[in-house]
């Protein structure tokens, strides 16, 4: 009988708020991400713990974000080629005066 390695733990996300899937925890990682720069669907979906980057794209748009798309084809980790994969980049934040008009 061959025995199981266990995960390591220092490598889980455990401690992190990554595991709060509320729409309220995805946008507020996706803002910080993009604040940091240009982010891809691939990679909001891998690193953010976001299955649906566009809905909380759509959700930031809502209140006031300026976030620009552009489409680009993507390689992902087997060689494989994605056209037309979302690249978003932040441009601007709500400002409290268009907050308030909402």
């Amino acid at each position: 009988m061959t025995t199981k390695k266990m995960a390591d733990q220092q490598a889980s996300h455990n401690n992190s708020s990554i595991n709060d899937n509320s729409r309220n925890a995805q946008n507020t990682r996706l803002v910080s991400r993009l604040r940091a720069g240009s982010a891809d669907t691939f990679m909001i979906m891998r690193e953010l713990n976001i299955c649906r980057p566009g809905a909380r794209i759509c959700d930031l748009r809502s209140v006031g974000y300026v976030i620009y798309t552009q489409l680009i084809t993507l390689e992902d980790e087997w060689g494989r080629k994605h056209p037309r994969v979302a690249f978003y980049t932040l441009l601007a934040e709500p400002q409290e005066s268009f907050a308030r008009q909402a």
